[in-house]
């Protein structure tokens, strides 16, 4: 039987990712830095992490937080995946890291080059934004009167159950470097998905474009978290929002 390690396995996406991997017949530790008996604070690292990945045939590395501490974490992850000799790390990152000059994306870039110099097997995957922040960002601006949006930017949010079918898909198979970007199935405006967020919880704000400055903007502007060519997602956020909500329509 192959042997999971899951990294921020009761997070958003490590919790379906440890979904996804049971049900398709593996074993799977989950570590956070709750979660016994692998309950670890990865900035730490320590014997902990040491008993979580010996032995395991894979690590799925999910845990990441925009507050900081991700490049330490992951270089914990790596140095104890050395010591175990585990053959294959598999990093989820972002479409668009290597172009939009936001910290969070800077940081997720240095992870990508951490894991790939790290001299392990290993495999990235990049996607596009998940529907649960585009719905944490836009409910957090519709509390107030007016929803201001970043003028001229689209999204193309990805279904987060999706996302973990396919890392369960690589984290059976053998390392495979850097792999195909994975994107929702639809570019949209931050206007449409607005608008829709609105029906979907019932509230009604006028909805007003923002033109801001600085080079991130200008980088979500041009596109470059976007990847249509690669539009392999099925859900929309509509269907996200009617699975949530119960009323988008």
């Amino acid at each position: 039987m192959t042997t999971i390690l899951v990294t921020g396995g009761t997070g958003t996406l490590g919790r379906l990712v440890t979904e996804r991997l049971r049900a398709d017949g593996h074993e799977v530790r989950v570590l956070s830095r709750h979660a016994q008996p692998y309950a670890v604070d990865l900035r730490e690292g320590g014997s902990g992490l040491d008993a979580a990945v010996e032995g395991v045939d894979a690590i799925v590395h999910c845990a990441t937080t925009p507050r900081g501490g991700d490049e330490r974490a992951a270089a914990q992850v790596v140095a104890a995946a050395r010591r175990a000799a585990v053959p294959h790390l598999i990093y989820i990152s972002i479409v668009g890291v290597d172009a939009v000059p936001m910290g969070y994306y800077k940081t997720k870039l240095a992870v990508e080059k951490l894991i790939e110099e790290s001299g392990l097997g290993w495999t990235i995957l990049r996607t596009t934004q998940f529907h649960d922040l585009v719905a944490q960002f836009l409910g957090g601006l519709a509390k107030l009167p007016v929803l201001l949006l970043p003028a001229g930017v689209s999204d193309q949010p990805v279904e987060t159950a999706e996302v973990a079918a396919r890392l369960a898909e690589l984290a059976a198979g053998p390392p495979a470097g850097r792999v195909t970007d994975m994107g929702g199935p639809e570019v949209r405006s931050f206007r449409s998905l607005a608008a829709a967020h609105l029906r979907a919880t019932g509230k009604r704000r006028p909805l007003l474009d923002v033109r801001l400055p600085g080079k991130t903007y200008r980088a979500f502007r041009e596109g470059h978290h976007l990847t249509p060519g690669h539009a392999t997602g099925k859900g929309t956020y509509e269907d996200f929002l009617k699975a949530r909500f119960g009323n988008a329509r």
